[in-house]
């Protein structure tokens, strides 16, 4: 039988994806522009934010000289911030440690802020040709499954084994067609749930499709209940424009603008007054906002509240006035945008 990786090979020169707007490049930023916003967002709601990003940064120079505001605010709606906040100190080291041009040493990708060794390793391969195995979800089920790597592939051991296996299957050619047939197999074909075995180019020799395990490799994490939190969100409003704060650059939304918030059960109107200076009628509940995060889900109460008077310090830095259609152009996380389309 020929190798894995020639299987591999073959079937992506017929059937893998071919007119991804980041492989008609091998420029390295642009490369590594796709890797980043790839990791955990699939792609097809990554294709127009790429699009979008290399227009109004077409270079590493433009990156690094733009305030991370107007980076946030391309990101927003992408989700995972930190990505974005990384990207930009990265092109910020690229020009002042590596002349402005992405690093081709593995090692030197790697020590740029938000990229690992999957990262790393793809971006080596797609720009420079270089010879890497990558890692990510998608091809830790690849590998799982065709060589019968049972147990989590969280898990270090797994984790390791699997990367032992991947740099042993690594082709003397065709690496970026190899690198490309895994990411492609893993997202369309061995899907998490009903994989398409037919339609698998190493199906005949996969281990857990020959003893019917695909259900069971890899194992899948130890269930956890995720907590859950709640916050009221203060949606003031004064002649026509919504109150912004912008959020610590740590944390979750770190650096993007959203309303201000307070505990359940605060009394809203005397936060107004204590905070912002100003005197707000009674508070109107507005839909309530679910939102998922890694580690807990939020519950978004908004309260609108008009407000008649604004102190000056309602516009010191870190608050902002703005439409509601300015608001929604700028850097915020999506229930905030949700919150602002219901006004």
């Amino acid at each position: 039988m020929p190798s894995f990786a020639k299987r591999l090979v073959t079937w992506q020169k017929r059937h893998g994806r071919h007119d991804l707007p980041w492989q008609r490049t091998h420029d390295p930023y642009a490369v590594w522009v796709s890797e980043i916003m790839l990791q955990q967002t699939q792609v097809a709601t990554v294709i127009p934010y790429y699009r979008r990003f290399l227009a109004r940064f077409p270079d590493i120079a433009s990156l690094a000289a733009a305030p991370v505001d107007e980076v946030l605010k391309l990101w927003s709606g992408l989700g995972y911030y930190s990505r974005a906040r990384n990207l930009h100190r990265a092109a910020q080291a690229i020009v002042r440690d590596h002349d402005g041009h992405v690093p081709d040493d593995i090692d030197a990708v790697r020590a740029l802020p938000g990229i690992g060794r999957s990262t790393a390793a793809a971006i080596c391969v797609f720009a420079f040709g270089a010879r890497y195995a990558i890692l990510d979800g998608n091809v830790k089920r690849v590998l799982a499954r065709s060589f019968g790597v049972r147990g989590y592939p969280g898990d270090k051991p797994v984790e390791d084994a699997l990367w032992r296996k991947a740099e042993s299957l690594l082709p003397k050619k065709d690496i970026a067609a190899y690198t490309q047939a895994l990411m492609d197999l893993g997202a369309g074909v061995c899907a998490r749930r009903q994989p398409r075995c037919a339609a698998c180019p190493v199906s005949s020799d996969c281990v857990a499709h020959r003893k019917r395990l695909t259900a069971r490799i890899p194992a899948p994490g130890p269930k956890k209940t995720l907590p859950r939190r709640r916050t009221l969100m203060l949606v003031l409003q004064h002649a026509g424009e919504v109150l912004l704060e912008k959020r610590p650059s740590a944390g979750v939304w770190g650096g993007l603008w959203c309303f201000p918030e307070a505990e359940p059960g605060q009394d809203v109107r005397e936060i107004c007054a204590r905070r912002f200076g100003a005197h707000a009628g009674a508070a109107r509940p507005l839909p309530v906002v679910e939102h998922g995060f890694t580690h807990f889900r939020l519950t978004i109460e908004p309260q609108r509240l008009s407000v008649a008077r604004v102190a000056p310090r309602a516009a010191e830095p870190g608050h902002i006035w703005l439409t509601v259609e300015e608001a929604q152009a700028a850097a915020v996380p999506a229930p905030v945008r949700r919150i602002l389309a219901s006004l």
